[in-house]
Parts: C-alpha cells; sequence; structure tokens
C-alpha cells in the first residue's frame, strides 16, 4: 500500500508499527545531483553543451525534507521492543527487536547517527553496497571514481530480529543491478537488494515501511516476500507508478492462485488476451 502524502499525516491511515523500516533520504546534493552524472551534457556528450538538468537537483522536495521530523516518524512507528522470555529447554531465544535502514551519502552517517540517538536509536552498523559500475563517468580516466552506496543500520538497545539462516553476513553487500523493472525513479534501488534486506530483518507477515517511497520498490520487494508493505510519496508522478506497480505485484498472486501462472503479466509483455 503507497499513499500519496507526507509520512508525517501517518496517523490518518492508521499504518501498524513496523518490524522494519527502510528509507532513501535526500542526499543533500543539491544543485550538484547531477554533477558527476553524464545527463549534465546533452545526450551525456559534454562537447554538445549542457542539458537541462545542468545545476540542477533530482527534485524541489529534497529543499523541504526535515531529518529530524523524519527521524521522530521511524521512532515512532517502529514497533517496540520487547524483553525475550526465557524458554526452558532453550539456550537462548530470538530477537525480535525492530531496526531501521537508511541509504545515505558517506558524509551524512555521522550526523544521521548522532540525530537517532535523540530518538532513542542508540546504535548502528554501517553498509556499504558496492556496485560493480559508476554513475561518476564524467572525466572518470582523470580520477578515482565512486562504485559505492551508503548505508546505516538504526536500532534501540537490543540487536534487531535477524535471520541469517547460521550464515555470516558481512557488512559491505553486492548491489545488484535491476534490469527487468522499470526505471520510475532517478534514485531506484534493486527490488533484489530490497529483498535481501527485508529477508535478513522480518520474517512472513511481519510490516515494513518505506516514508520516501519514490519508485515503490520496497513494497514491491515486500510484496513479494509476503510481508506488509506500506509507503508514502508526494510526488504525483512518482505515486502514480509505484502504486500501479504495487497494484501489478498484487496481481501476479491472485492470477497465479487462480489460473496457476501470472496471467495479467503475460497478456501485457504479448499484448494479447488469454482468455477470460
Amino acid at each position: 500500500m503507497i499513499y500519496r502524502d507526507h509520512f508525517q499525516n501517518y496517523k490518518s491511515y492508521a499504518i501498524p508499527k513496523a518490524q522494519l523500516i527502510i528509507a532513501d533520504i535526500p542526499y543533500n546534493l543539491g544543485n550538484n545531483a547531477y554533477a558527476s552524472n553524464p545527463a549534465w551534457y546533452k545526450d551525456g556528450d559534454n562537447s554538445n553543451g549542457e542539458s537541462a538538468l545542468a545545476g540542477k537537483s533530482f527534485f524541489d522536495t529534497d529543499e523541504d525534507f526535515r531529518p529530524a521530523e523524519f527521524m521522530h516518524f521511524c521512532s515512532t512507528m517502529l514497533k517496540a521492543e520487547k524483553k525475550p522470555l526465557k524458554v526452558e529447554g532453550e539456550a537462548r531465544q530470538k530477537g525480535d527487536a525492530p531496526c531501521m535502514i537508511i541509504f545515505c551519502a558517506f558524509d551524512q552517517q555521522m550526523y544521521l547517527i548522532e540525530l537517532a540517538k535523540r530518538y532513542g536509536l542508540n546504535n548502528y552498523i554501517n553498509l556499504v553496497f558496492r556496485k560493480n559500475f559508476s554513475a561518476q563517468v564524467l572525466k572518470a580516466n582523470m580520477k578515482v571514481v565512486g562504485n559505492c552506496e551508503y548505508g546505516l543500520i538504526l536500532y534501540r538497545d537490543r540487536l534487531p530480529k535477524f535471520r541469517n539462516n547460521g550464515k555470516m553476513i558481512f557488512n559491505c553487500m553486492d548491489w545488484p543491478r535491476d534490469n527487468d523493472s522499470e526505471k520510475i525513479h532517478p534514485t531506484q534501488k534493486p527490488v533484489e537488494l530490497l529483498k535481501t534486506l527485508i529477508s535478513i530483518f522480518t520474517d512472513e507477515g511481519d510490516v515494513v515501511i518505506d516514508p520516501c517511497a519514490g519508485s515503490g520498490s520496497t513494497i514491491v520487494a515486500a510484496e513479494r516476500l509476503n510481508r506488509k508493505g506500506y509507503g508514502f510519496e508526494i510526488k504525483k508522478e512518482f505515486y502514480t507508478k509505484a502504486n500501479q506497480w504495487i497494484m501489478e505485484e498484487k496481481q501476479v498472486k491472485i492470477d497465479i492462485e487462480k489460473y496457476g501462472f501470472d496471467k495479467s503479466r503475460m497478456e501485457k509483455q504479448s499484448g494479447m488476451t488469454l482468455f477470460s
């Protein structure tokens, strides 16, 4: 479920509290948003001169983003921690505490860590996402280019729910390319990456919230994993496409249960009605 509204208005929607909050917040790049991106130039070629995106920010709404209000929302909407009950015959019970994951710029990390502490999120784990490509293609032969994105796991006092299937999970993760999903949003995160994160920190039926939903890829990932996904997106063009994508994902489940295969998507791809 995605709402065309600001996350501050969450009380209007009676959303349940989350086991996991995932958010891709503005990186505060301002007018340099496209500075290392070929989109700065017409057709990506600097010999053609600057494009209409030169000196522009990604979104006009970035200037209205208030980190303190965002962190207050997250701390409020994460479900409460419960003290694990001692079960006779078991040495240790698995934790059930919630957490949040923020994608952020490298130099935002310490600010967000300190801000989170003001709202009771006292602990953190750094995340590094390693790409096998870089958006910083301009003058790439003259400098070291970035191929990493960064994030934080923030939690209160108890370690969050951790579903690792007995495996060690490193804080440096590969960033998979998403060549299958429609590109809806400039900073759209890959569904497979989001599925990985959601799988680690939640179980089926748990609530996942994305306060800055953008393309809706977080809710799509939650839907595919049988989690309850909720998101907010204030930009009409992103909300419209995100909502359509989410509805298509829900229809996939209906089709498979009814027909045994993904009827609606096959019809969309073929342009033909298979049967009624």
